[in-house]
């Protein structure tokens, strides 16, 4: 069990779950959860982007099921809430075609402290990776067709460090 665990409480800090198609200003993400807040000394973000695969994609689409996609992060990101003793959370999830560079994915986590920052946004990341119902699909440059991205062991792995005793 983590270090400021409290899995049993209901959280009481905001928690922001978007899916859209659309980008996201990171800065502005950051500004939006902290505002107005003098109770948070620690802000922690992660942005995962699109790679081009060795120059081989031309974009990654990401397929969702809507409602059950948000309802998954919302529940990792109020577990992590619980878990970490978070001032608040944001997670964003971008599906449809994304091309490389392009933003994929969105958590910032706002704690007293910076360790509990980090590993808010770590398990929502974590979990995330693993949870969340998305399926991606590679769109080649050279018109081929492309694969769905399967999952990956290390994902599995890097959840099971949350695992309580």
């Amino acid at each position: 069990m983590a270090a400021g665990d409290r899995s049993g409480e209901k959280p009481v800090a905001p928690v922001t779950v978007r899916i859209q198609t659309g980008d996201f200003d990171i800065t502005q993400e950051i500004g939006a959860l902290t505002a107005g807040r003098a109770d948070i000394g620690a802000v922690v973000s992660f942005t995962g982007l699109c790679r081009d695969e060795g120059g081989r994609l031309s974009a990654l689409e990401l397929e969702h099921y809507p409602g059950m996609a948000e309802r998954a992060i919302r529940a990792i990101a109020e577990d992590a809430v619980t878990r970490f003793g978070l001032n608040g959370i944001t997670a964003i999830h971008r599906y449809g075609a994304i091309p490389p560079g392009g933003n994929i994915v969105l958590v910032v986590a706002a704690a007293p402290h910076r360790q509990a920052a980090f590993d808010g946004a770590s398990f929502l990341m974590d979990f995330l990776k693993t949870d969340a119902p998305f399926w991606k699909k590679e769109h080649l440059k050279d018109g081929g067709a492309g694969e769905w991205v399967s999952a990956k062991d290390a994902d599995d792995k890097a959840k099971l460090r949350w695992r309580t005793p």
